[in-house]
């Protein structure tokens, strides 16, 4: 409560708090204790005198305690009493700005990097086998049984789903109550790789993956100029080493804190740019561990949660391909971004060429894939992330054991990138036959047909006329569903024998 209602305080200039009237966990807490008390699950809301009643209803209605712990003064003072005596009382321009500002060097310098020459024979269905078992991308089955994801019966999009129970998905999305449609979807985006090429790129990246998981269950971006009710929230998680520069026992200090001046300066493009506020976040700005004369420090790393309201949650999509016929699509563009990426990273390779988020082509597709939602044009979707296209394909057909037969468009990319490039704001996407027409009109150049999905369980992809990849999506499922994640706690090849 200290800095909560002492920053809510500057807004009226003073408040007064009676901690005597705060809910305990624990009996016998000191006053000042209770003041600093980091305890979890706590909000701090501004409430207008004659609008307490409503809201006081409104949480015993919905099981939530509310307490009356105080108001807002205009005295210039945050007056903090215990059974009316009171035990602090601290001047606000003292409070907030009393103690002079730290000021630390920050430096940043582009690191060197280049694209690496891999061979020209690589035996790409052999990659995608690989890429599936991988730590990043393999099921995380056995960590998601282990908690329970049906509570109160109201979720609607699970992790996993599908005939099989195994296709993974972007987004939750749980349904307020029973009463109404209403729901709220849940997503997260986090990109550490990403950041030891550019810590802005990773911020941005982490940012759109987490707004492209919402979009492709169904979830409209926030429009303000019309107040649709598309309320959107992020809260940022941010987890950093040690920033301080010392010439003995922190010496790249300086590129440390560029980094995290790199990751707000585009958390601040990245909400801006998609209207979507910070309600809250936290850091953890010390994550170095030293013994024996060794240290390490852990990567600048931003976790972006975020959350949408759905207006009818009857709309939602989930990732899985969902019938013989139905036309494949990718929507948005590739580019040549395999920097930081999975692939590269199975030959050890790092590369240079980092994905960007293009903030207003992103914007555009997300409200034109909101608007084909409400016309009812898309019949699966799944954001494109870790393993690029071939990836989502592959995950696409794991729901209930369908294949695919792809073309790759002629580009100037290469195939590599084709197959595998992380550029962001990008779905692959199945829509009805009969819908085809209506969904090219709507979408323009957005959208490229790629193929069709087949009954016959298998993943198929040409490029110039000539086969490429070719692979059982039974057989990939099972390398994905024995990844590591699982083979460490013993789950999943009895699991997947019984799916």
């Amino acid at each position: 409560m200290s800095s909560s209602i002492g920053e809510l305080a500057t807004i009226s200039g003073g408040a007064v708090v009676e901690l005597e009237k705060v809910p305990l966990k624990y009996p016998g807490l000191r006053p000042w204790e209770i003041f600093v008390s980091e305890s979890q699950e706590r909000f701090s809301l501004a409430v207008e005198p004659a609008k307490m009643d409503e809201l006081m209803a409104l949480g015993q209605e919905m099981e939530v305690e509310l307490t009356d712990i105080g108001y807002f003064t205009a005295d210039g003072s945050l007056d903090v009493r215990f059974d009316g005596e009171s035990v602090a009382r601290i001047n606000m321009e003292f409070l907030h700005n009393g103690v002079p500002r730290k000021v630390l060097e920050a430096e940043w310098s582009q690191p060197t990097a280049q694209e690496p020459a891999l061979a020209a024979d690589l035996d790409y269905t052999d990659v995608l086998s690989r890429l599936l078992g991988s730590l990043n991308i393999c099921s995380r089955e056995s960590v998601i049984r282990q908690y329970d994801h049906e509570v109160k019966g109201r979720t609607i999009i699970k992790p996993l789903m599908g005939a099989t129970g195994q296709a993974p998905q972007d987004a939750a999305v749980v349904r307020f109550n029973f009463e109404s449609w209403e729901g709220v979807a849940v997503s997260n985006g986090i990109l550490p790789r990403f950041g030891d090429l550019d810590a802005y790129h990773m911020s941005a990246g982490a940012f759109d993956e987490a707004v492209r998981q919402i979009v492709a269950v169904g979830g409209k971006l926030p429009n303000l100029s019309y107040g649709d009710g598309n309320f959107w929230s992020v809260n940022d998680n941010f987890c950093v080493p040690d920033s301080v520069y010392d010439p003995a026992t922190n010496p790249d200090g300086k590129l440390k804190l560029a980094k995290l001046v790199r990751m707000c300066q585009a958390l601040r493009d990245a909400t801006a740019a998609y209207c979507i506020p910070l309600t809250s976040g936290k850091d953890s700005m010390k994550n170095d561990f030293k013994a024996d004369g060794v240290k390490i420090s852990v990567p600048p790393t931003v976790l972006y949660s975020m959350t949408a309201k759905i207006e009818d949650v009857r709309r939602t999509i989930t990732s899985d391909f969902k019938q013989a016929d139905d036309v494949v699509y990718l929507l948005g563009e590739t580019y040549d971004e395999l920097g930081g990426s999975e692939f590269y990273q199975l030959f050890g390779e790092l590369g240079a060429n980092v994905p960007k988020v293009r903030f207003e082509e992103a914007k555009a597709l997300y409200t034109l894939m909101g608007e084909a939602n409400e016309k009812g044009l898309i019949q699966s979707c799944h954001d494109l992330s870790d393993g690029g296209l071939a990836v989502g394909l592959a995950e696409a057909t794991f729901g209930h054991g369908f294949g695919a037969d792809v073309e790759l468009p002629a580009t100037g990319l290469g195939l590599s990138a084709q197959l595998f490039s992380e550029s962001h704001s990008r779905f692959v996407a199945t829509v009805a036959p009969e819908d085809v027409v209506a969904f090219e009109q709507h979408f323009g150049t957005r959208a490229t047909r790629l193929g069709v999905v087949t009954q016959d369980g298998q993943l198929t992809v040409r490029h110039g006329g000539q086969t490429v990849l070719s692979a059982s999506t039974a057989a990939l499922r099972h390398e994905w569903t024995n990844g590591p994640v699982n083979r460490l706690i013993g789950f999943g090849q009895h699991e997947a024998a019984q799916s």
